[in-house]
Parts: structure tokens; sequence; C-alpha cells
């Protein structure tokens, strides 16, 4: 049985993420103070495992070292269309590295045009997911950077495949970030993605907590990039532990995502101010609002119970 009682909660998201509408979240306090456990619905029980890992390490155990007070943040756009940027990236106040979600040059370079409309010196992250081929990231890489040369700051997982990645890199110049090549492969031999890779991406919840995280950073030896899954502030605060913990940053962070909620668990939410956000503990003051209905929190808690029972026997 999961030694704490789970807090459900559930958060509207704004514009089209993840294709939800509601983000759940299930929170629970520690010796160490509040904590997250977020996998996504559709994450089978050994993937959530890593997420239950990272919540439990830090309920129970101090944070990691601080080398810094505060994290600089990137703003993130979803799969939007052009008019609601506008709106978007107001939420991000101060940032002016901006992370797009993109399918191929031909529909989404009109965001990217938007986006210089509001920050003339925006520099792009542009995130693929893994969604192309070799051919098809050579081809829409070569567009985006004819007709942004100076903004592209990097395309993070453009291909899965790791010969593919190779061969991308060595054909066009634009510096590559892997996700998906790290967490969802974090029993293998990552010392190899130095040869694919310019930076890494890395998130407290899917690598397992700060301690996992801080081993595959220094299996990596990659610049780093702490981002998030749609974290409430509790999960936020926790990537800003390990960012701040962190020397070798490659530059602002994926921490700036409770702007992609409605609303948030507490009545002092993380945000971007100024580009930074600062790393504080949260409280969350505002569980009863957003308390899911009590067949969610049943789910939640078999689902918990379930996962512990697994990873404890």
């Amino acid at each position: 049985m999961f030694p704490f009682q789970l807090k459900v909660v559930s958060i509207p998201v704004k514009f089209n993420f993840r294709q939800i509408k509601n983000r759940e979240i299930a929170l629970f306090e520690g010796p160490e103070g509040w904590s997250e456990f977020s996998p996504f619905i559709e994450y089978n029980n050994k993937e959530s495992a890593t997420w239950l890992k990272a919540a439990l390490e830090a309920a129970t155990k101090p944070a990691p070292k601080l080398v810094r007070n505060e994290v600089a943040v990137n703003a993130t756009l979803p799969t939007i269309k052009v008019d609601q940027v506008s709106t978007l990236l107001a939420s991000f106040n101060g940032c002016t590295t901006i992370k797009v979600k993109v399918n191929d040059f031909v529909n989404d370079h009109l965001l990217l045009q938007e986006v210089l409309r509001h920050i003339p010196g925006a520099k792009f992250r542009l995130d693929v997911n893994g969604g192309w081929n070799l051919e098809e990231a050579i081809a829409n890489l070569r567009n985006y950077l004819q007709e942004f040369p100076d903004q592209i700051d990097y395309v993070e997982q453009p291909c899965l495949d790791i010969a593919d990645l190779k061969s991308l890199r060595q054909t066009v110049k634009i510096p590559i970030a892997v996700d998906e090549s790290i967490r969802k492969y974090l029993g293998s031999d990552l010392t190899k993605l130095k040869e694919v890779a310019d930076v890494a991406i890395i998130k407290w919840a899917p690598t397992g907590g700060f301690s996992s995280a801080l081993e595959v950073i220094e299996k990596i030896q990659l610049p780093v990039v702490i981002s998030s899954a749609l974290d409430s502030s509790v999960g936020i605060s926790h990537g800003l532990s390990l960012a701040a913990s962190i020397p070798n940053l490659y530059g602002p962070c994926g921490l700036a995502t409770t702007a992609l909620l409605e609303a948030d668990v507490t009545s002092k939410p993380l945000i971007a101010e100024n580009g930074y956000i600062k790393n504080r503990r949260i409280v969350p003051d505002l569980i009863e609002e957003f308390k899911a209905v009590p067949a969610r929190q049943s789910w939640w808690q078999d689902r918990v119970n379930e996962i512990y029972a697994e990873v404890s026997s």
C-alpha cells in the first residue's frame, strides 16, 4: 500500500496540448514537503514507476545543493493557431527563447513569423518529438534555416532513429537536442548520445527524480536543458530545484509551462517574471478548488498502490 494519501486535482488545459482538456495530477505530502505524481493516463505501470520514484524522492529526501537561486526559462507554444500566439506569449513574461511544437515547415513557419512580430529578437527551439524521418528532417530544417537564419537555437528530437540523428547532424548545420532518446532508453548506454546531439533535455519526473537525473547528466556529458511534463507548480518546483543544481545548463529551461494550464494548485504559482523563475517550495493551497471527482480519486489511488506494490516487491 502506498504510504501517503493522495490528493487528486483536475486542472483545465489551455489550447491543444496532448489532446487533453484537463490535466489530472496526484499530490501528496512527505517529510520534505509536497510532491507530485502525474504520469499521463496512457502510460503503463513500468513507465509510470519512474515518475513515482521521482515523486517519492522529492517528498522524502532533501533537494540537491543549489548553485543558483533562479532559473532562466523559455516560452512554450503547443499546437496552436497563428491568431492565438499573441495571447499565449503574454503568459511568458520576459521570455525571448521560444519552444515551438512543429510538424513541418509549410504549416508551421507562420507561427515563427508571428512570434517575431511580437518578439523581434526571439530564438526558436523547434520541437518535433521524433516525428520526421531523415529526408523530412533535412528538407524542413533547410527551409527553417533559410527563412530564419539567425533565430534557430536548436531542433529537439527531429528523428527517433539514432543513425538518422547522426546523419542529420553531419548534413544540416543546426544544433540537435535529444529528449525521447534519453527518457525512453534510461537503461541503455547513453554515453553515445554525444556523437549525435549537442544538448540533453532532462525532465525531473520522467527521468526518475533528482539522483537519477544527475546520474544521467553525468553519463551523457552534454549541456543540459531541464524541461517539464505539464506539471503543476509542485512538480515545477522540483524541476527548478534540479535546474538550480546543475552547473552546465545550456540556457533557458522549459519550466514555465504552468502558463499552459488555466489554473494551478497554488495561489502563488511558479510563472515567468522577466524571463526567470525563482526557486522556492510550493504549498498547494487550492487543492479543494480543483479536487477531482471521487471516481478519479479512487482510480489514481488504485493506480499508485498497484505501481508501488510492483516496485516494492
